[in-house]
């Protein structure tokens, strides 16, 4: 199946929603507290509703007035206009973080062990924090962001000796389901747990009408590129941010 990303790409803003959002036409402007670039970030997945250039300094004012520092997310396919990375780059921004979408089909028998819910409950957001190497800020942004995906979404968790152990979550669209926020207590890792996670996630996904499903995953993670890779994920295309 061929990915379009001018149709994948707003089925995942919408699936991590930021906590304020606003448009100028087709660019996306997404804030919340500045750590998860996706929901801190412009997405210029279509033409602007202006000028370029008044586009880009409404969106650099947009986010000042926030107190954060402005970012876009450029996508390969799905930048408007084409001409926006050079335009950036006179402005002094740079590219960094360069991700990649990977997709892959629902299928596969869920884990009895894995527990499912529509919202994260308390041992889900503790292993959540405790991955977050010390910076409670960013897990904190990011749990409100996981409980604000809409219905249908699901929660699962893994437990081990009465403790969650590893745990991630989905939001299902349509024919599509997003995989977000996988993690693995630190002593728990290397057992296969998070491929036990996401082969229910994916389980759950397919009762709940999705076929497809995609993730985002930074180009250098290759542990996280080998486990999905193996679960037959591919990439479909990549992303960067521009940043000053």
């Amino acid at each position: 199946m061929a990915i379009d990303p001018v149709i994948l790409e707003p089925i995942a803003d919408r699936a991590w929603p930021a906590r304020e959002r606003s448009r100028l036409g087709g660019w996306r402007l997404n804030a919340t507290s500045g750590w998860s670039m996706r929901s801190n970030a412009c997405w210029p997945l279509e033409e602007p509703d202006r000028e370029v250039e008044a586009a880009l300094d409404a969106t650099e004012a947009w986010f000042g007035t926030r107190g954060l520092p402005p970012r876009f997310k450029l996508t390969e396919g799905a930048t408007a206009p084409a001409d926006l990375p050079q335009r950036l780059a006179r402005r002094g921004y740079q590219a960094c973080k360069q991700t990649l979408v990977l997709t892959g089909r629902t299928a596969g028998q869920p884990d009895a062990a894995v527990r499912l819910s529509d919202r994260p409950d308390a041992g889900f957001e503790a292993v959540f924090a405790a991955s977050a190497a010390g910076n409670l800020a960013d897990a904190r942004e990011r749990l409100e962001t996981l409980a604000r995906i809409p219905a249908p979404a699901r929660f699962a968790s893994l437990d081990l000796g009465g403790a969650t152990a590893a745990l991630g979550a989905c939001a299902v669209e349509g024919q599509w389901v997003g995989l977000f926020g996988m993690r693995t207590a630190p002593e728990q890792r290397r057992k296969g747990l998070a491929r036990r996670v996401f082969a229910t996630l994916l389980a759950e996904a397919a009762q709940l009408g999705a076929s497809h499903a995609y993730l985002q995953v930074e180009a250098d993670n290759a542990p996280a590129l080998a486990l999905y890779g193996s679960e037959g994920f591919q990439p479909a295309y990549a992303y960067q941010y521009w940043v000053l």
